[in-house]
């Protein structure tokens, strides 16, 4: 059995990063395919790696070669597949929470995602925030405050130590620090010690590869041209 994992455009591919913490996490050695991102030809790449026509696409080879499309789900799946890793806490209770932290990332927070999408590698300016970007910066602070509270004693990351629910929020850490969020100082801490771990400094130095080489402008550009 191997892992490859289809990936997007570092610097913008926020679903990609989630699994791919989560590999590094598991401690499986896995190869990667990275798709770059708003070109002409992003689709037609995609598709012929994934089923929905997104990334992330987990790639299992061996008996059933199974591909996982859905980046929860590729946590999900690397959570079975690897009980040594504790991917979700051991305790039941903090388990549950955990899952209810990663699923509620999984499908809300719309409207900060659109006002904040992920350009991991840059610094930008604060954009105009409106209310309801506000409540889910809020919303999100105040759980990660809640869970850094309950379980500090275990570690520094939400759960003590690095689980699933981190992985998930890895992206929106990203996010408050390139657009300048205020940040209480636990929540500020807690960010820290996300971006501290090898594998966000190696997906960071990734990203700015990307931007040295000009690829991310580039294919904005061509976006640009193609659109007119």
């Amino acid at each position: 059995m191997s892992y490859t994992l289809v990936i997007g455009t570092r610097n913008w591919s926020s679903w990609s990063l989630r699994p791919w913490l989560a590999l590094k996490a598991s401690g499986a050695p896995f190869e990667e395919i990275v798709l770059p991102l708003r070109r002409p030809i992003s689709e037609a790449l995609i598709r012929e790696h994934s089923p929905s026509g997104r990334v992330p696409v987990l790639k299992i080879s061996g008996a059933g070669g199974e591909v996982v499309f859905d980046s929860l789900a590729i946590c999900e799946t690397l959570a079975e597949r690897h009980p040594e890793a504790a991917l979700w806490p051991k305790d039941a209770s903090a388990r549950a929470l955990a899952r209810s932290y990663s699923a509620e990332m999984h499908s809300g927070f719309l409207a900060l995602r659109e006002a904040l999408s992920m350009d991991f590698a840059r610094i930008l300016p604060t954009p105009h925030l409106n209310q309801t970007v506000r409540d889910e910066i809020a919303r999100i602070q105040s759980a990660w405050s809640a869970a850094l509270a309950r379980y500090r004693a275990a570690g520094p990351f939400l759960f003590g130590h690095f689980t699933i629910a981190d992985c998930m929020y890895a992206p929106v850490v990203s996010r408050f620090l390139t657009y300048g969020i205020d940040m209480p100082d636990d929540v500020k801490a807690y960010a820290g010690h996300v971006m501290a771990i090898p594998s966000m400094q190696a997906w960071l130095k990734g990203a700015q590869e990307e931007i040295a080489d000009g690829l991310p402008d580039q294919w904005q550009v061509e976006m640009q041209r193609n659109a007119r």
